[in-house]
């Protein structure tokens, strides 16, 4: 299969994250939209791999997984607390959690 197929896909499922990330105030549907533009991301890097003949890119987007999983730990840890002391995910609520 042709590397354009998978960059179209990058690209859209890219486009699809923005929008979730502009569009939602809700934190974890915005936290879901970045690890969407983030795996589009690894789907280019693999893509661009795969139409160079290299493993470079999908090595790349081994390392980008693994730190994308600690991310994930770390900003859900983050929106549980954010609904723990405001009893919403709403970013509005996120500015309040000043101590």
């Amino acid at each position: 299969m042709s590397p354009e197929y998978y960059l179209f896909l990058a690209v859209l499922l890219f486009a699809i994250g923005t929008v979730g990330v502009m569009v939602r105030r809700n934190a974890l549907i915005a936290f879901m939209s970045v690890e969407l533009m983030l795996n589009a991301a690894n789907l280019a890097m693999v893509a661009f791999a795969m139409a160079r003949g290299g493993l470079d890119g999908q090595v790349a987007t081994f390392f980008v997984m693994v730190v994308a999983a600690a991310e994930v730990v770390v900003g859900l840890s983050i929106i549980i607390v954010i609904y723990r002391t405001r009893r919403s995910t709403s970013m509005d609520a996120a500015s309040l959690l000043k101590l």
